[in-house]
């Protein structure tokens, strides 16, 4: 977590993610290796910590275990660990971290020190994107674990590819990428040295345009309004620096718009009427001087309807009949209303939200609504509307409502890991938390003690990782998942997983 994050938190604010990756300050120190001479890197090796901060104190990890700890007199931004020759005892998977404030940073990176003839692979990754369309290319980073390398980048199937760059002072390389395909990158330590392994290969597509957007509304894809609202349409887009457009089918809407962050755009309709009612999509494109650059595929749509209530309410009824329906079990809500052509909307609405569960066109006078699978997060009273989709736009008034409780736990989660075996120390410890339910944070508990999160999974699973794994891993683990927003809940905990680390 960032300074700024961290004292916002503090004082109860918090920001989304794209707003927090934007003006995040980046924590985790780098770690390398230092050979006294690259034309035998292994024989003598120093380990250097950089950290982003200023700071005394720096922590040195092999296999997932603190191997040194150093205080120093004075702040600095670096710390050197002198290994000498890479024998058996000092072979391992390294990571470090560094002072911040009254705790520790992230730990760095992950580097591996083998000892053996071929060197460890570097680390490949795609900035800022992993496409290419029209006006718009990528970068590849290539990472290695030793200052002062060559790097070399090789794309399947073309022999005749090759891109080399010297990184004297460094320990990456940027290549520019104007070409789809599969990439993988390795380094030499000197011109006459056989090259490392090669990195884990990176894909790069090719794209007619920009991947679509997202838009949602109340951070849902529909809602129902009173005529007069003001109504706020959220875009998003995969990367920042873009110019956005609003749409209703061909139209660009030109309405008063603001953002928080350079990957989104607030577009607002102001005292908006029934003939604002409709399917709503967004699309983006790069910001700058040319005209000609291309518009990226129209957003999922995001639909609004407005019902000003000037049509008879439409009966709104259960099947089975029970308000207290059994947990997992199908309830049927039927929505009829005087005639035929009408849109429906079932609208869920409780002591926390108001939002439209689902949506229908049928070519008679009355919807079906499916709720599968019930649990206590159904509970609420369900209402329903209708508008005309043709002029003047006339709506409903809302249905009676129908109060359903289900009884019960929540779906209780399943969590399962995902390796075989033992995990060698050093390595990442992934395990699957399914919890049935979306839109919710997910927590890896250890006796207790929550261990790894993922906040806020828009869909029913999340994957919960245990870096750089060691002796003191071990043990059993369980998985829940909660929510704070709209309502608040939190599910049972799932059987318990065992984690067992090699060699310990």
């Amino acid at each position: 977590m960032s300074v700024l994050v961290a004292f916002l938190l503090l004082w109860g604010l918090s920001l989304s993610p794209a707003s927090e990756a934007a003006i995040a300050i980046e924590t985790r120190p780098n770690l390398w290796a230092e050979a006294e001479s690259l034309l035998e890197p292994w024989a003598n090796v120093t380990l250097t910590c950089q950290a982003r901060l200023a700071t005394s104190e720096f922590q040195l990890f092999k296999n997932g275990v603190c191997q040194e700890y150093v205080r120093l007199d004075l702040v600095t931004m670096e710390h050197r660990f002198p290994l000498g020759a890479a024998t058996g005892d000092t072979w391992g998977l390294y990571r470090c971290r560094s002072g911040m404030g009254e705790g520790w940073t992230q730990l760095s990176n992950l580097l591996e020190v083998n000892g053996a003839e071929s060197l460890p692979p570097p680390l490949l990754s795609s900035e800022p994107i992993s496409w290419i369309t029209p006006g718009l290319n990528t970068s590849l980073l290539c990472r290695g674990g030793f200052r002062g390398v060559t790097f070399l980048l090789r794309r399947e199937g073309d022999d005749q590819f090759l891109e080399v760059a010297e990184a004297p002072e460094d320990i990456q390389a940027t290549f520019p990428v104007q070409r789809a395909g599969n990439y993988s990158c390795s380094y030499r330590t000197h011109a006459a040295g056989t090259p490392s392994e090669p990195s884990a290969p990176v894909a790069i597509e090719e794209l007619a345009s920009p991947p679509p957007p997202t838009l949602s509304v109340d951070r849902k894809s529909a809602q129902v309004f009173l005529p007069g609202a003001d109504i706020t349409l959220v875009c998003v887009a995969p990367l920042s620096g873009v110019e956005f457009q609003l749409r209703r089918g061909e139209e660009v809407l030109l309405v008063p718009r603001s953002s928080t962050s350079p990957d989104r755009n607030f577009f607002h309709l102001k005292a908006a009427a029934t003939k604002d009612s409709g399917l709503y999509t967004c699309r983006y494109r790069l910001w700058d001087e040319r005209t000609d650059r291309p518009w990226s595929a129209d957003s999922a749509p995001a639909e609004l309807l407005l019902s000003d209530g000037k049509l008879p309410a439409p009966e709104l009824s259960a099947e089975p009949a029970t308000l207290r329906p059994a947990p997992g079990s199908l309830v049927q809500l039927r929505c009829r209303a005087p005639r035929a052509g009408l849109r429906f909307a079932l609208v869920h609405e409780d002591a926390w939200s108001r939002w439209v569960h689902s949506l229908q066109s049928p070519a008679g006078a009355e919807a079906h609504f499916e709720l599968r699978d019930v649990s206590p997060l159904d509970s609420a009273n369900y209402s329903c509307v209708y508008v005309d989709t043709a002029p003047p736009f006339e709506g409903s008034a809302p249905s009676a409502r129908v109060e359903l409780r289900v009884d019960g736990p929540l779906p209780r989660p399943q969590l399962s890991p995902l390796w075989t075996g033992a995990v060698s120390p050093g390595h990442d410890a992934v395990l699957r938390c399914e919890g049935h339910v979306p839109d919710v944070t997910f927590e890896l508990l250890r006796v207790g003690e929550t261990v790894a999160t993922v906040h806020r999974v828009a869909h029913s699973s999340a994957d919960l990782v245990l870096t750089y794994v060691g002796p003191q891993h071990a043990g059993n683990y369980s998985c829940r998942y909660s929510s704070w927003w709209p309502r608040h809940f939190l599910s049972e905990l799932s059987d318990p997983v065992e984690l067992q680390v090699a060699g310990s």
